[in-house]
């Protein structure tokens, strides 16, 4: 699916962020892709001392056409494991020159990796015709594929990552099939399908049985649409740490778009103050507990 027609049924909320888990993993990654890029352009310039050095003119055909089969496997190698880290931390599009760049990184690398020696092998009149034109044509044929594999068609993005995630926590709470929970998304998309559950179960009442999607939280600062800093949000407007401030209220997906991303830590205490009825432990309690362990 693409973003614009996910964007249209979605409604975004909490926007996603890599966990460091999927940060280490991203940055492997691309310290492996960089290590093979290097080995790449090595052998490029390896080929182009060679080259300079009349080694070609007259035989060598198999050790040119070797070093361009290397400078194409470790190119490619470096794209996909490019590719596999753009996966685990994307860039957003709201930066436009990055988000380019870090996504057809691979691209353009094996562009570097590939056109000064295709170039100057065309061009170097002491060579062999017949030798010129092969190591030339399997050069760029070799140029041709391994940028292709590392353009990056579908790149992902961190609004794209944000849509799937709120999609993702939508499925979960209507206990659907979670067609869009990816690997990448489900972790979070389940705190905020946890983050309600534990709101419901924590303000059921008599005259509201299966409890409320409403929750309260302090409003950004200035009028901003989201505040600069995470705050908590709590299950009515009457509870201590509310007291004398700017209120705002909605669902719990409301609160995680103004950046209230966190479920209060004290929720018997406010179940007091808000009058609710005391939730059982193994209802409240326990939700309320996994928020803890899991609170940003």
């Amino acid at each position: 699916m693409s973003d614009d027609k996910r964007g249209a049924d979605v409604d975004v909320t909490r926007e996603w962020r890599a966990t460091q888990g999927q940060k280490s993993a991203a940055t492997r990654l691309r310290i492996f892709a960089a290590i093979s890029w290097i080995i790449a352009i090595g052998t490029e310039v390896a080929g182009i001392v060679l080259l300079r050095q009349h080694k070609f003119d007259h035989g060598n055909l198999p050790l040119l056409i070797g070093l361009l089969v290397v400078i194409a496997i470790f190119a490619i190698a470096g794209s996909l494991m490019w590719k596999a880290a753009n996966k685990h931390d994307p860039a957003s599009k709201a930066d436009t020159v990055r988000f380019f760049v870090q996504n057809q990184l691979g691209a353009i690398i094996t562009v570097i990796a590939f056109l000064p020696l295709v170039v100057l092998i065309f061009m170097d009149k002491d060579m062999d015709p017949k030798n010129r034109k092969i190591a030339g044509g399997i050069g760029a044929a070799l140029a041709v594929v391994a940028a292709l594999i590392g353009v990056d068609f579908n790149p992902p993005s961190v609004e794209q990552y944000t849509q799937d995630m709120n999609q993702c926590a939508a499925q979960i709470k209507a206990n659907q099939p979670t067609t869009a929970c990816s690997p990448e998304v489900a972790q979070q998309a389940k705190d905020i399908a946890r983050d309600s559950n534990t709101v419901a179960e924590a303000t059921k009442s008599a005259a509201n049985p299966n409890g409320l999607d409403v929750v309260y939280w302090i409003a950004p600062e200035n009028g901003a649409n989201k505040s600069s800093t995470p705050h908590v949000f709590h299950i009515c407007s009457e509870v201590s740490p509310l007291r004398g401030k700017t209120v705002n209220h909605g669902s719990v997906t409301q609160a995680y778009s103004e950046n209230a991303t966190r479920i209060t830590k004290q929720i018997p205490m406010e179940q007091k103050q808000c009058g609710f009825a005391a939730a059982t432990p193994d209802k409240a309690a326990v939700p309320a507990a996994g928020a803890e362990a899991n609170a940003v």
